[in-house]
């Protein structure tokens, strides 16, 4: 484990008497400085570089404590020990408040001081050999799964796996990375060809499909609500799977959490998923029941303004009384006026909250220098998604909303997904500007490396056109014209996109959150 002499200072007024202890240490591969006092102690400290520092709280002259807090100063981020014989609770929280790493009282055994230095010189080389080894075992697993026929809950474990590796090996700093990367290219390559043989059956057989954006209300709001909860219906847009698994922990001290996944309709784009969760229907029987609800692709008219009367559609259809609100944020000030009012929405059985930073984030990325910059990977996707969650309104909300007892539904329309690979497409001037979804009636494409839908209403989709047709990009492709093409593939290569077919866009998180 030792790969270089790590330097431990200790200091203590009773050196001698630790010999046994340095003679241990010097032993396992440590080099040791051992001083006297805490005068001692800042001197070293001003002129050299130690991985841990071992400090007695108890010295004459200057205290542990006082010794600490001028260590601090020279050097914030080196892990000190505290060592002394009080118990006393109060030297403890003094400690603790100045932010030293551990504390050990006396009389301790050499093991003691082994985990401390584990703990805090070579936590994040253990941590990344575990990651390691365990990523290891469970690649061939993994890759078996992918070669076989899986059921919809084996594909769903199989991407939370997927995701938890993610994040396990991006936190342990492991080389690991590019592996999983090609794992999951594999994965979302076999997932494309099972929803291209089993989604227009899901749309014919509702009864036999998975959980899937038109039943959202159906069967997991409305039942809540007339059990007599009142519920806040809480949407990210474009909030996948380790999106909400890095921003879990924020409110783990709020709320115990029930978690599963659903499937997002096609295309898994706002104008539809959105629109097919709040009416409980398939944009087809959206643009036939409610015409004047449904805006079409070639409309200028923004695609999801009519949310609020859509949901009003849907409890009405199934007879319900519930009232509801609804609110969109889109910046801090609408957080901030939501959050201010909060008191009265106790009125309404259902408060539906629409959060849309992630979706803005993902269009920003595309489109500004800076945030191309600041979001140039998935870790630093995630990173800023955290960053949101906390500092802005967002955390504030969820938490109130515990102080009022009430449940929370978590959920999103869709994922998004970082697109790699361009496809050449060829379209008229009516088709629309998606990349990963292409709607028209005379497209030019290789079948073979899209999903083809011929007729639309097939798969619950209405038709701009007579013979319209919808072509969907699989796994990280995105869909580009012979114009201009070259500028437009690096413009658009490495940007998150969605609309098309992978499991980031697809298989999304459904929480259910009670106030503890």
């Amino acid at each position: 484990m030792v790969t270089k002499k790590d330097r431990i200072l200790w200091a203590d007024d009773e050196i001698d008497l630790l010999k046994p202890h340095i003679l241990f240490l010097e032993d396992k591969g440590y080099e040791v400085v051992p001083v006297v006092s805490g005068k001692d102690a800042i001197d070293c400290c001003k002129e050299e570089l130690f991985d841990i520092i071992f400090l007695d709280e108890n010295m004459p002259g200057l205290t542990g404590l006082e010794t600490l807090a001028q260590i601090k100063e020279i050097n914030p981020t080196v892990p000190v020990v505290m060592v002394t014989k009080s118990e006393e609770e109060s030297i403890m929280n003094q400690a603790i408040g100045n932010k030293i790493a551990d504390y050990l009282i006396k009389p301790f055994n050499p093991n003691q001081l082994l985990l401390s230095i584990k703990k805090y010189v070579h936590k994040q080389v253990i941590i990344t050999e575990t990651a390691t080894i365990g990523y290891q075992h469970e690649f061939g697993r993994i890759g078996r799964q992918i070669s076989e026929t899986l059921s919809i809950e084996e594909w769903q474990e199989l991407y939370k796996k997927i995701v938890y590796w993610e994040l396990e090996l991006e936190s342990s700093q492991t080389q690991m990375g590019d592996m999983l990367y090609m794992q999951k290219k594999e994965a979302n390559h076999a997932f494309g060809k099972f929803i291209k043989t089993n989604y227009t059956n899901w749309i014919k057989r509702p009864d036999e499909r998975p959980l899937m954006s038109p039943d959202l209300f159906k069967k997991k709001v409305f039942p809540m609500l007339d059990e007599g909860e009142k519920v806040f219906f809480i949407l990210i847009d474009n909030f996948r799977l380790d999106q909400w698994r890095i921003v879990k922990d924020l409110l783990s001290d709020t709320f115990s959490f029930d978690e599963s996944l659903y499937f997002s309709i096609l295309p898994t784009a706002t104008q539809y998923a959105r629109n097919a969760i709040f009416s409980g229907l398939m944009p087809l029987q959206i643009e036939k029941m409610f015409p004047e609800l449904w805006v079409d692709e070639e409309s200028e008219e923004g695609k999801n303004l009519n949310e609020s009367p859509l949901i009003q559609t849907q409890i009405e259809r199934f007879r319900k009384k519930y009232t509801f609100s609804y609110n969109k944020i889109n910046d801090s000030a609408n957080g901030e006026k939501l959050l201010s009012n909060i008191a009265s929405f106790g009125h309404n059985q259902l408060n539906v909250v629409v959060l849309n930073f992630i979706d803005m984030l993902s269009h920003a990325r595309t489109e500004m220098k800076m945030i191309r910059e600041l979001a140039q990977s998935e870790a630093a996707y995630r990173s800023l998604t955290r960053s949101w969650f906390q500092h802005s309104t967002t955390l504030d909300l969820f938490r109130r909303i515990a102080d009022k007892g009430y449940k929370v539904i978590l959920t999103t329309d869709h994922g998004t997904i970082r697109v790699t690979d361009p496809l050449k497409v060829i379209g008229d001037k009516n088709t629309n500007t998606n990349l990963r979804y292409k709607v028209g009636k005379n497209l030019n494409y290789n079948p073979k490396e899209v999903f083809d839908v011929r007729n639309p209403q097939e798969i619950g989709l209405p038709s701009p056109n007579l013979s319209s047709k919808y072509i969907f990009a699989l796994n990280e492709s995105f869909l580009a014209y012979p114009n201009n093409y070259n500028y437009y593939v690096s413009y658009y290569k490495n940007t998150f996109q969605h609309g098309g077919i992978s499991m980031e866009e697809m298989m999304i998180p459904f929480i259910t959150l009670s106030p503890k």
